[in-house]
């Protein structure tokens, strides 16, 4: 009698296990250039948060912060408020936008080169390497029993990494909080137990991300790869492998004629230095995040075999198809796809760089009292009250005159400046703050049209004789 089949046996695993993947050390252009921006970015990082920029007595002297508890952010000489969250919305336009068209231009550079992951995950793998060696040595290391070569190896490259990700967590509390005085606190203990949360979450994050998940995060997590293809067209500049010239591939030596054979002797090299782990011949692929380690690892080999470079390299589809007829063709920068982007960058900058050129230091805001609506005073008058909030955008302290108009016969009061009625009130305001004030408005009963009323709030700042009207409605019992 035949046995059934076992049904978990017969069930495909819808999770592909982990492969672990072992980058090759590489030398050549792209690697060179790749530390470099690796250097540069990786420096800006930890240094911005110690620039100082002197904003006056009172004010935070760091360049660049966020600061929560004050509410604002600071950008050198730029200062941004709350309610200017969309000076952020901006930006974050002009960054999509600017991605969108640098893909467009020359594929994932942003990914292979500039992503936070990638820079993070290069410093690691060189951590790594310098620890346990290149890539046959970490291979037979990991293969390998455990011994007491081993156990030390790995705890150090561990002990490493979080050396690492503990200062990248710190940094970034720094863009938060002054960079001196949470430096000084994280070390005497005396930072909020918030700090070192924060520390701590990022520390954890950035070990996990950079030292174990590494190319699971581009595949995976990161959305960015499942719709980076549609910014491409057939003149994008991408890392491409001449099929036409390299196969049929083989092994064969500088020495042998090998006429039926093309120029890729299949040497796995540029599989082999992959941080992805993808073999480029096999086309695009999702996987691929365009650091061009494998252009340089091909081109050593082509300058050994005495073949022309550019197997692999940076190039666009229309030069590919071009080249293998034998024609000659350009890259084209300016094409439909880039002119739109272009133009909505433009226009996007042009209208940040007005708003900010016609940028206003002073906003009121104005909340009527909702109940009681009105209060009936003992002479018969209808009072209201009102909320009063000016915001004085500059370090400069300034001093306002607030009347009453659109009311006849109406008198103003602001409780802790002034106990009696008047036409005006005179308002302070402190440098780069909000001035709150409880003002109370009342009006004769035969000066009301009807249930509401309009009226103007008249602000006058007295050194500059500038005037703001603020219109708002004035409530009493129906006729």
């Amino acid at each position: 009698m035949t046995p059934s089949p076992d049904p978990e046996a017969a069930t495909p695993s819808l999770y592909e296990k982990q492969r672990i993947i072992y980058p090759q050390r590489v030398k050549g252009l792209f690697r060179k250039l790749k530390w470099a921006i690796v250097a540069v970015l990786l420096g800006l990082y930890y240094l911005i948060p110690w620039i100082r920029w002197d904003r006056g007595p009172d004010a935070p002297s760091q360049a660049v912060l966020v600061d929560i508890q004050g509410g604002r952010l600071y950008f050198f000489g730029g200062e941004i408020w709350p309610q200017e969250v969309y000076y952020l919305t901006g930006l974050l336009i002009i960054g999509a936008i600017g991605l969108f068209l640098v893909t467009a231009i020359a594929g994932r550079v942003w990914c292979g080169f500039t992503c936070p992951q990638t820079v993070w995950t290069d410093l690691f793998l060189y951590v790594e390497r310098l620890i346990e060696g290149d890539r046959n040595r970490r291979m037979k290391l990991d293969k390998g029993p455990l011994t007491l070569n081993k156990a030390v190896k790995k705890i150090v490259k561990h002990v490493a990494w979080l050396v690492i990700a503990a200062l990248t967590g710190g940094a970034w509390i720094w863009y938060f909080n002054d960079a001196f005085t949470v430096t000084r606190d994280l070390f005497t203990g005396r930072a909020s137990l918030t700090i070192y949360g924060f520390v701590g979450l990022f520390t954890g994050t950035t070990y996990l991300l950079a030292g174990w998940a590494r190319e699971q995060v581009c595949m995976y997590m990161c959305p960015w790869p499942r719709f980076q293809g549609a910014m491409f067209d057939e003149d994008s500049l991408i890392v491409t492998y001449e099929t036409w010239r390299g196969e049929p591939r083989g092994k064969h030596r500088k020495s042998t004629e090998a006429d039926e054979l093309g120029d890729c002797i299949d040497c796995n090299l540029c599989v082999n230095v992959c941080p992805m782990g993808i073999d480029i011949r096999d086309g695009q692929q999702m996987e691929c995040i365009g650091c061009a380690l494998c252009v340089d690892a091909c081109n050593d080999v082509m300058d050994r075999m005495d073949y022309p470079r550019g197997l692999i390299t940076y190039d666009s589809i229309s030069n590919q198809v071009a080249r293998e007829k034998g024609q000659e063709k350009h890259f084209r920068l300016l094409r439909p796809r880039t002119a739109v982007y272009m133009a909505i960058l433009l226009v996007v900058i042009g209208v940040m760089a007005f708003s900010m050129a016609t940028r206003k230091s002073l906003e009121i805001n104005i909340q009527r009292d909702r109940s009681p609506l009105f209060v009936t005073l003992s002479d018969g008058s209808i009072r209201n009250g009102y909320t009063y909030k000016i915001l004085n955008m500059i370090r400069e302290d300034r001093t306002f005159i607030l009347s009453v108009h659109g009311l006849e016969k109406a008198k103003i009061s602001v409780i802790g400046l002034q106990k009696n009625w008047s036409d005006a009130v005179v308002l302070p305001v402190k440098a780069d703050r909000v001035g709150t004030f409880r003002v109370f408005v009342r009006a004769p009963r035969q000066s009301l049209s009807g249930r509401s009323s309009e009226v103007d709030f008249r602000l006058i700042e007295k050194a500059k004789n500038q005037e703001t009207d603020q219109e708002t409605l004035f409530y009493g019992p129906r006729k």
